[in-house]
């Protein structure tokens, strides 16, 4: 009798969830097409709504809304700034930075070993760094015209996903799984390596040996000081636009001028 209620259950469960994918499929469905009706109405381009197939496409996530896109009454409420201040900015959603929560966006950019020059930038509003490793990537390959020689990045990028894309790609990576405390290093792996290790195992041995070390420790050289170059040192430690694109506008304008003055230094060093 046991058996039969929990197979009913089940039942229902697997049902429930049917419906409701069902017509979340529904309500996307409605949203491409009142999107697209709006654009043939105003003589614009209709909306690009499936990223899916572009590998440069940088992840994102939006304010609840209705069948016709429209914000759900209790959005703005529930996307309020952790500061308490007022709610301008649809496309920002609320992040946890080093000071505590903000509202804000995530800034992803990858910089040059040898001259900390940003190779590649994007803005996203979702707050998990690891879905945004492959597409950096791509644009890395886009901007470069090629994979980078070594690829580092801490333990926020950290998937199973990830490495083994980036083992299929032959991409040298150093992604550390695990965060460190400041000023210390992981144990150093020791002996041959196991046959059995997944992904994220082998990673964790390849950190961990003593050339994983030196060439992980080189991210506090590279990147981190180009972040602190443009927020501290020049004090751009905020956006002055809103909107995902336009923010995204902003931070390319920020790269740009970060790289013009490596140049410009660079040129007065070789003068």
């Amino acid at each position: 009798m046991a058996e039969a209620e929990t197979t009913q259950a089940d039942a229902k469960t697997k049902d429930k969830a049917a419906r409701r994918a069902r017509s979340a499929r529904q309500r996307a469905q409605a949203a491409r097409e009142t999107a697209t009706e709006k654009a043939a109405a105003t003589g614009r381009q209709a909306p690009e709504l499936d990223a899916k197939n572009d590998p440069q496409a940088m992840p994102s996530r939006n304010l609840p809304t209705d069948a016709t896109g429209n914000p759900r009454g209790n959005a703005q409420r529930n996307h309020r700034c952790a500061e308490g201040c007022a709610y301008t900015d649809p496309d920002s959603h609320i992040l946890k930075g080093g000071d505590g929560w903000i509202q804000g966006y995530n800034c992803q950019a990858a910089v040059d070993g040898d001259h900390q020059v940003i190779v590649a930038v994007r803005i996203s509003n979702q707050a998990s760094d690891a879905s945004h490793l492959l597409p950096m990537v791509e644009r890395i390959v886009a901007n470069t015209g090629q994979l980078p020689d070594k690829l580092i990045a801490d333990a926020g990028y950290c998937s199973t996903g990830n490495i083994e894309t980036c083992e299929q790609r032959k991409l040298n990576a150093y992604v550390s799984t695990s965060r460190q405390k400041h000023g210390k290093r992981p144990r150093p792996s020791r002996g041959p390596t196991p046959r059995d290790l997944d992904a994220r195992g082998r990673m964790d041995r390849k950190i961990r040996s003593k050339a994983g070390q030196a060439i992980y420790d080189l991210r506090k050289t590279i990147v981190e000081p180009v972040f602190g170059q443009i927020k501290a040192a020049r004090g751009l430690d905020r956006f002055l636009l809103r909107g995902l694109e336009k923010v995204n506008g902003e931070q390319h304008l920020i790269a740009i001028t970060h790289n013009l003055r490596k140049l410009h230094r660079a040129a007065l060093a070789g003068a």
